[in-house]
């Protein structure tokens, strides 16, 4: 089958589950495809039940949002749980998600060189959290844009970070997790910028936003965005962690040969299409139940998906970026490559795609 008509099947059989799971479909015309009402970066949403769950900086602290479907958190009334009184300085990128029948908001806060992952955690969405507490990550250096997820009985906790004290690119660490806010044992790196599609822009260079889901073989991934986010560059990119392989061993994860999700055909992976509607998607979250990628969905239809992109025909800038809702599927059969690294050169598993 063509392409062209299997995308065009995928097309007929998303919109059937997208109504179902709540998915957002704009009304708004092509050009506004999937965009919500929300100006504003860095999505973290899950799914508690029937009800959407979202949250984001306020600048000056963290609010909440819940609603009915992903469409409608933009106009859902936002409530601040938490606000900056010790002046912790930039409040960046929360994530929200669960742990032991509690609700669990990963951020990072400091200004320049001193920014650092904090958490703070309540036994509802939108109310009653504790003051934050700094996660003891390993080495405490710069950290940001870290989330918690538990896999093979085991918490992790991965980030975007510096090696030392100074900028001189930003890597994936992951590191265990002896409860939702107790980091233990050492920080190990898994990505590094080094591959060229992820150096367009930058200088320096970034690997950031991680977010880890299981794919329908069991294999845990880490989607993460590459090029600097300030660029129509910014794309997604994929991390598989071969059957069987250690997350702490970086050798034994292997990476899209390209941009999954992006805006320029030259920096995507083969085989994968770049966005037709905005410039520069990045800063995902896929809306999972619960948060918990044991809920990770199954091969076949389309599940939710939320993302920060700038519309085509607008100026990339930070302030014109908008929260999008879009959808991904499994993709089987993929092959990532890599050379000069020990052990097998190739590893073949499923890969995504991602849908505006």
């Amino acid at each position: 089958m063509k392409l062209s008509r299997f995308r065009s099947a995928l097309a007929a059989l998303a919109l059937t589950f997208a109504l179902a799971a709540g998915l957002s479909l704009s009304s708004a015309g092509p050009a506004q495809a999937g965009r919500t009402g929300l100006r504003a970066a860095d999505p973290s949403v899950l799914r508690v039940g029937g009800t959407y769950v979202s949250v984001q900086s306020t600048g000056t602290g963290i609010a909440v949002r819940q609603a009915s479907s992903t469409d409608a958190l933009a106009s859902a009334p936002p409530r601040q749980v938490w606000s900056d009184t010790r002046d912790l300085g930039e409040i960046w990128a929360p994530e929200i998600t669960t742990d032991g029948g509690r609700f669990h908001i990963y951020f990072s806060g400091g200004r320049g060189a001193a920014h650092r992952m904090y958490v703070i955690s309540s036994a509802t969405a939108d109310s009653g959290y504790t003051a934050e507490t700094k996660l003891a990550l390993p080495d405490d250096k710069w950290a940001i844009d870290g989330t918690l997820f538990t896999f093979n009985g085991q918490r992790w906790f991965v980030w975007s970070g510096w090696a030392g004290d100074t900028n001189v690119e930003q890597n994936l660490y992951i590191a265990r997790m002896s409860s939702p806010t107790a980091p233990t044992g050492a920080r190990h790196v898994i990505s590094q910028p080094r591959e060229s599609w992820e150096r367009v822009v930058g200088n320096r260079f970034i690997n950031e936003s991680p977010e880890a889901i299981k794919d329908p073989d069991g294999k845990l991934h880490i989607v993460y965005s590459a090029n600097g986010s300030w660029s129509d560059q910014y794309c997604l990119a994929d991390l598989r962690l071969r059957a069987g392989g250690d997350p702490t061993y970086v050798w034994d994860w292997y990476k899209s040969n390209g941009c999954l999700f992006g805006s320029h055909r030259s920096t995507m992976m083969a085989g994968w299409d770049p966005t037709l509607y905005v410039d520069g998607p990045g800063h995902h979250s896929f809306v999972l139940l619960d948060g918990d990628i044991g809920t990770s969905p199954p091969a076949g239809p389309r599940f939710p998906l939320m993302f920060h992109a700038v519309a085509k025909g607008t100026p990339y800038a930070w302030a014109n970026r908008y929260w999008y809702t879009g959808s991904f599927a499994w993709w089987g059969g993929t092959t990532y490559r890599r050379t000069g690294v020990p052990g097998a050169n190739t590893e073949t598993g499923w890969s995504l795609k991602f849908f505006e």
